[in-house]
């Protein structure tokens, strides 16, 4: 897998979105062609168009990774690439359409842009269906061969077989006579060679997922291994990278210690972070208050009480603050006074507030808090205190969390729904840990263009 500013990409999927942006490319220069032998005008040198047409790639590029179109589902599913990538393309010819109204010297973008998103469409297509036939999902799959067969080992077995999984375990290896739980497992004494038995099953990934350690590591094993060019990694590592997630269940202190990670204090981010929190506040702001007001309007005719309500959450560093949302539950959500979870379908939410929280127009006056500093736009969504309290009690590292700003999104919110039990909160938990870790302008923009697939296809939303 390649690691782009410290989040891991698999190859298979980073060729893949070089070859569609060539495609997309290709695509806007043949429409520009196209347009320019229909409307009788001299189509120029390429000098002249590289900039719209790599505007176009770009944006639509873009436009994928924000619908999901590199997601395991996308990969593995043509109908579903399909329905995707028309929104997709659908997004990046509207955000050129209003590129050309405000630069009326681009408004030959905007044009030659319907051009190309047909041919865009048809290349994008041909590519899905090509890779779909010939190779399938199998063609994102890597093989590994796991050292262990206990639970730790079962647990890996589990997340092969899982929809979508990323990897394909082609062998366990029983390191010592106590682990018994994947009953397929090959005893260590039965292979003569280990490096040559991890050849033989084509394994381009060794994951040690021993329960005990001590005297089963093979190191001189490994080693050899390690020199044929396949790689050794332990299976929090491991999962971490396939998931996006620190798995709590097999990480300790030490491994979230002396692992690389947990630099977003470093002067540069912090800046670079804050500048963008408070521009893009700014411009969603203009861009949302529409929207918002709108909203304050139907609350205020649907429901009796306030339009926005302030209630209390935890922060940077474990200090409290208050957030401001659009009210989208009845006043009496919560009449004994106390804190209750979020539930799916929830019956204190109204008929406007289940609009704007599909929406997620409620979270926009929260960007007052972004624009004070106690929020940023990406980061840990804040708890609230009497949650965070029992939490901390539960769950380890919960504490951690805390280390950065919490934010309006998250790598936690779009990958899962909202938290209605401690178990719904570990796993959140162990997505921003992630965050914590290997926080990158980069992953922040991952993260934000996912948060567009949320709100279009708010799976996520409750």
């Amino acid at each position: 897998m390649f690691r782009l500013f410290k989040h891991y990409v698999p190859h298979a999927v980073v060729w893949l979105a070089l070859l569609e942006f060539a495609a997309l490319f290709a695509s806007a220069n043949a429409a520009w062609a196209l347009y320019a032998h229909i409307a009788g005008f001299d189509a120029g040198d390429f000098g002249d168009r590289w900039l719209p047409l790599t505007t176009f790639a770009v944006a639509n590029s873009l436009a994928m990774m924000a619908t999901g179109m590199y997601g395991a589902e996308a990969l593995r599913s043509m109908k579903f690439a399909t329905a995707r990538l028309l929104a997709a393309v659908s997004l990046g010819v509207i955000f050129l359409s209003v590129v050309g109204f405000l630069l009326p010297t681009a408004t030959l973008w905007r044009v030659n842009s319907f051009y190309a998103m047909g041919l865009a469409i048809a290349a994008l297509f041909l590519i899905r269906l090509a890779l779909t036939q010939s190779a399938g999902a199998d063609a994102f799959k890597r093989r590994i061969l796991v050292l262990g067969a206990g639970a730790r080992a079962a647990r890996l077995r589990a997340l092969a077989e899982a929809p979508g999984s990323g990897i394909d375990v082609v062998g366990f290896v029983a390191m010592t006579g106590n682990e018994r739980t994947v009953a397929e497992a090959v005893p260590r004494e039965a292979i003569a060679n280990l490096s040559d038995h991890v050849v033989a099953l084509r394994a381009g990934e060794v994951v040690l997922a021993m329960e005990e350690r001590r005297n089963a590591l093979p190191l001189a094993d490994l080693l050899r291994v390690k020199t044929t060019g396949v790689h050794v990694n332990d299976i929090a590592s491991f999962i971490e990278r396939e998931t996006g997630r620190v798995d709590l269940a097999t990480t300790n202190p030490s491994v979230l210690i002396f692992s690389d990670g947990f630099s977003a204090g470093q002067r540069i981010s912090k800046v670079g972070k804050r500048l963008f929190d408070i521009v893009a506040s700014l411009i969603v702001l203009v861009i949302g208050l529409p929207l918002a007001l709108i909203a304050a309007l139907a609350v205020k005719l649907d429901s009796k009480g306030p339009v926005l309500y302030r209630q209390p959450r935890v922060g940077l560093f474990g200090e409290p603050y208050n957030i401001l949302k659009i009210r989208s539950m009845r006043t009496d959500a919560e009449a004994a006074g106390k804190a209750v979870w979020a539930a799916e379908n929830d019956p204190r939410i109204t008929r406007v507030g289940h609009i704007i929280r599909k929406l997620r127009i409620d979270e926009l006056p929260q960007l007052w808090c972004v624009l004070k500093g106690e929020m940023s736009f990406v980061g840990p969504r804040p708890e609230r205190p009497s949650f965070v309290d029992e939490l901390e009690r539960q769950l380890p590292y919960y504490a951690e969390r805390h280390m950065v700003k919490p934010g309006l999104t998250g790598w936690a919110q779009i990958n899962y729904p909202y938290g209605a039990s401690v178990e719904d909160a570990r796993v959140k938990l162990e997505y921003d840990l992630y965050y914590a870790k290997n926080y990158s302008p980069f992953l922040d923009l991952l993260i934000l263009l996912q948060t567009v697939r949320v709100v279009l296809w708010p799976e996520g939303a409750r």
